[in-house]
């Protein structure tokens, strides 16, 4: 999951906030990515196979998702219904205790929601987009963006109650559901086609000028553009070594946010600021300012690090 074109940014926009129910999990989910403890874990469902039997009435109540199915199966899905994700691998013991219990209060809920198995071993590039850093996670995607998420294994009372907050958000979701533009244009920009993604957030921008969710799909076009072919590792060394390079520096930051690491990019830019002056210091603040877009004006680590911008300006 190293692939420095995509991010979560652009499904953290106009997040609903439900984190008064968010669980209270101790951490005992392993790093996504970590080998299996042995070869005779027993395998999980097989990729693209509908893992549950359906609902009354014909519906789905649980089904398997990769990169392709991606877009139908959750971003257009959930513009009418919620949508639960589970991130799991065949390795992790401790996504054998909650996928069941997913499994099962999916089935209960006949269509109300719609549980939805992503492996993150066969689909790196989504679990990158969700910052999945350990399994199980599980993200909720109400109107085409995620509105909340819980990290590990919780009781199944406390996972009731998520559920039902996941739905009384999805009501009231439904009449304001994002332009359907918005994710084609997110897939082309997933899928690495820079083109095709600015010329759909252009249009969108010319029919509503004030879309913030097109401007920051077009602020990270731009974004994606600075680092094609960069050395992520190579890139984040030289910044390292030369901390008043502002061009080493703001490729760093780039690279950071692509990364799932913000705050730091943040905190890197606004160090550079105090450090700077004349055009290097305006060049600087425009650069922080395009990465602000990116993550859009609902993102809290945005709103902390305006804060600091303006304590480092004046």
């Amino acid at each position: 999951m190293s692939d420095p074109r995509i991010t979560s940014s652009i499904f953290t926009r106009g997040a609903v906030d439900l984190g008064a129910l968010r669980s209270a999990a101790q951490p005992t989910a392993r790093p996504a990515g970590t080998p299996p403890a042995s070869p005779s874990t027993p395998a999980a469902a097989p990729s693209g196979a509908v893992a549950g039997g359906g609902v009354a009435g014909g519906g789905v109540a649980v089904i398997d998702v990769t990169e392709a199915t991606f877009q139908s199966e959750v971003l257009e899905r959930s513009l009418t219904t919620p949508v639960v994700i589970d991130f799991w691998a065949e390795w992790c013991e401790p996504c054998k205790q909650l996928s069941p219990v997913l499994e099962r209060l999916a089935e209960e809920g006949g269509g109300a929601w719609v549980l939805a198995k992503i492996d993150v071993d066969s689909n790196p590039r989504i679990a990158q987009m969700f910052r999945v850093q350990g399994i199980p996670m599980v993200y909720a995607v109400i109107g085409g963006q995620p509105v909340d998420a819980f990290s590990g294994v919780v009781p199944e009372s406390q996972l009731r109650q998520w559920i039902d907050a996941v739905l009384k958000a999805g009501g009231a979701a439904v009449a304001t559901a994002e332009d359907p533009r918005l994710g084609e244009a997110d897939e082309a920009l997933i899928t690495g086609d820079l083109d095709a993604a600015e010329q759909a957030y252009k249009k969108i921008l010319s029919d509503a000028p004030a879309d913030a969710a097109a401007e920051a799909g077009l602020a990270h076009v731009a974004l994606a553009r600075r680092v094609t072919g960069v050395d992520p590792t190579a890139a984040l060394a030289a910044a390292a070594e030369k901390p008043d390079d502002v061009a080493a520096n703001l490729l760093a930051a780039d690279i950071e946010v692509l990364s799932g690491q913000a705050e730091q990019a943040y905190a890197r830019l606004v160090g550079l600021v105090r450090r700077s002056s004349g055009d290097d210091r305006e060049g600087i603040r425009r650069h922080l300012l395009s990465l602000f877009t990116v993550a859009g004006p609902d993102d809290p680590a945005v709103a902390g690090a305006r804060r600091a911008l303006a304590s480092a300006l004046f």
